[in-house]
């Protein structure tokens, strides 16, 4: 799908044609509209659909029409039944006249310009434009790093009712998103500081301020990722504490009673060998089976008392 905005007296409205200093915003473009863009903007089909591929690596390339510029956006997916993020790449292009942006999906990244409701966003400021995209792609990876955490500290609470599979499964969909999102922000970092060296992009004061917020941001973003994952895994490792731990109580627990179980076993089996009953205590009284079944009870008794005193049972 194509969609065509402009900036027209301070307000954005979307237009029907490709105009002057007007935004071209592709989602999962059909190969017609691709090869479309390609004639209307004289740029190579190549570099048009170049962000259709979600392996496509962030950077940047000049030729003597446009620039493209292409980065990591945060994305939502469906991992193993559960809700995850990953990133997919954005293409910025930005010719002679107009600014192009292909995505293989309508992002938020994208959609409040779509909507009018950034402020001091004018299509025809095209540099200022794209910083705007790129600043708002690093607040959307922040917000996403905030939710991870709420996730990871969910995880955390439920803790306290025990361990299950769906936990630790659950940890390990938010470690692959931090690892997703540490990988392309550093990449995006490389294109952004790129930016601020590339002489082919004219830029104004104002503009090279924008740019150095979205560098700032997106070192936070990036130092936020690390942190965040150094503690999920110290969530894991907390898992794991537990889990053994737990495991080790039930093995005691079950060697107490087996200590305890084995007493009368023992009593039992020797009471009942095929030997001469006389010389065996108890034999031969009347109590005798009374009170060798009060003695295992005292002798179990006293067993359980000890093993408990030691933390055992």
């Amino acid at each position: 799908m194509i969609e065509i905005f402009k900036t027209i007296d301070g307000n954005i409205q979307k237009l029907d044609e490709i105009t002057t200093n007007s935004w071209i915003c592709a989602t999962h473009p059909t190969p017609e509209e691709i090869l479309h863009i390609s004639e209307r903007c004289d740029i190579d089909l190549n570099d048009v659909k170049a962000s259709l591929d979600i392996e496509e690596a962030s950077r940047i390339e000049r030729t003597d029409n446009y620039t493209l510029i292409l980065v990591d956006i945060p994305s939502r997916e469906i991992r193993n039944g559960n809700d995850a993020y990953t990133t997919i790449p954005l293409s910025i292009i930005l010719s002679k006249d107009v600014i192009i942006t292909v995505c293989t999906e309508d992002s938020i990244v994208l959609s409040h310009f779509k909507a009018g409701k950034h402020k001091d966003f004018n299509t025809s400021k095209r540099t200022r434009f794209i910083y705007h995209i790129l600043y708002s792609n690093t607040s959307v990876y922040l917000n996403c790093l905030r939710n991870i955490d709420k996730s990871r500290e969910d995880i955390e609470a439920r803790l306290h009712k025990g361990t299950k599979n769906i936990d630790l499964i659950e940890l390990h969909e938010l470690e692959s998103d931090l690892v997703y999102f540490a990988t392309s922000l550093r990449v995006n970092g490389v294109v952004l500081d790129k930016l601020t060296r590339y002489g082919k992009i004219e830029h104004y004061a104002e503009d090279q301020e924008l740019l150095s917020d979205v560098i700032i941001e997106n070192k936070q973003a990036i130092e936020m990722a690390n942190i965040y994952r150094d503690i999920l895994n110290g969530t894991r490792e907390l898992f794991a504490s537990i889990i053994d731990n737990s495991l080790n109580q039930v093995m005691k627990g079950l060697t107490s009673i087996t200590i305890i179980m084995a007493i009368p076993t023992i009593i039992s089996g020797i009471y009942g060998m095929n030997v001469n009953t006389d010389g065996m205590p108890f034999s031969d009284s009347s109590f005798g089976f009374a009170m060798i079944c009060t003695i295992t009870l005292v002798t179990c008794a006293i067993s359980a008392f000890v093993l408990k005193k030691k933390g055992l049972f």
